[in-house]
């Protein structure tokens, strides 16, 4: 049996990381320039920030994908290799304001440098990030390349609003960042997938001790944390989720409405944790009969 995936709802940011917003800006740019009045042409086309930044991919997140792609590594150990990368992060103009001429004739536009988002297959929020210049210039040439380190670009995705913070969208590798894990990244903490959290799995099988048909729960990784490289090759991690599968072993005798209450139940009581909510982006719920 099996229910179909879920996505905890949306919760309020916690107070760290809305103070960390807080004092972040918004028109300025990762060094704390403003936008207004930039210019896309001659020495201003430049990456800002890092001078002798040749704008290749850190080798750390190399070397951790390369783990990842040979089977020797996993999801956590990319997300940890982000904590000191550079990435950059696609600025486009946006049209402003479009003024008429004395002639009625349309005079000249103004612009705005804007992040670029992106919706992913469920519709969530997702910012794109580049590892190097070179895979920005290839996914859209005209977007100006800003180089910021990983975690200011997780902070910047959380104030836009995005859930996901995709890497290197249409590369060979694209690496997905889902939520928990941008949030980490966003306060510069270490990550733990949930499906390896042990305070994770001891807060949700507290919660289920009210629950007298569930007889044992397992945390596993979800359908949704493999991902594809466009070689074919599939990946243990960077995918967008659902990332958890909670496995519950139910006694006997429960009918199809008596299972339906027990889930909701048990969902809604998991999404009332604070822990839950922070730690947990998406599941996918499997149901089994409880050994005797």
């Amino acid at each position: 049996m099996s229910n179909e995936p879920g996505t905890p709802p949306q919760r309020h940011l916690p107070g760290h990381i809305a103070a960390a917003l807080a004092g972040a800006g918004g028109a300025g740019d990762s060094a704390g320039q403003p936008w207004a009045g930039r210019s896309l042409a001659g020495n201003d086309a430049k990456i800002h920030n890092f001078e002798d930044d040749d704008g290749t991919a850190d080798a750390g997140y190399l070397a951790a994908v390369t783990a990842l792609k040979a089977g020797r590594g996993d999801e956590a150990g990319v997300v940890a290799s982000l904590a000191t990368a550079r990435v950059f992060i696609p600025i486009v103009a946006q049209l402003a304001e479009e003024a008429e001429g004395q002639d009625g004739l349309q005079a000249d536009k103004q612009a705005d440098m804007a992040l670029v988002t992106l919706k992913a297959a469920d519709g969530r929020t997702a910012m794109p990030a580049f590892t190097s210049a070179a895979a920005l210039a290839a996914w859209h040439p005209e977007a100006r390349p800003v180089a910021v380190y990983a975690a200011r670009a997780a902070l910047s995705a959380v104030s836009e609003g995005a859930e996901l913070l995709v890497l290197d969208p249409g590369a060979d590798v694209t690496f997905v960042v889902r939520r928990p894990a941008m949030w980490a990244l966003a306060q510069q903490h270490n990550w733990i997938p949930s499906y390896t959290d042990g305070e994770l799995a001891s807060e949700m099988r507290l919660a289920a001790r009210g629950f007298t048909a569930v007889r044992s729960m397992e945390l596993l990784p979800g359908r949704g944390v493999a991902a594809r490289a466009a070689g074919g090759s599939v990946l243990a991690g960077g995918g967008a989720g659902p990332e958890l599968q909670v496995v519950l072993y139910l006694a006997d005798g429960l009918d199809a409405e008596g299972v339906q209450q027990l889930v909701t139940g048990l969902q809604a009581e998991w999404s009332r944790n604070v822990l839950f909510g922070e730690r947990v982006d998406s599941i996918e719920i499997k149901l089994r009969r409880a050994v005797h």
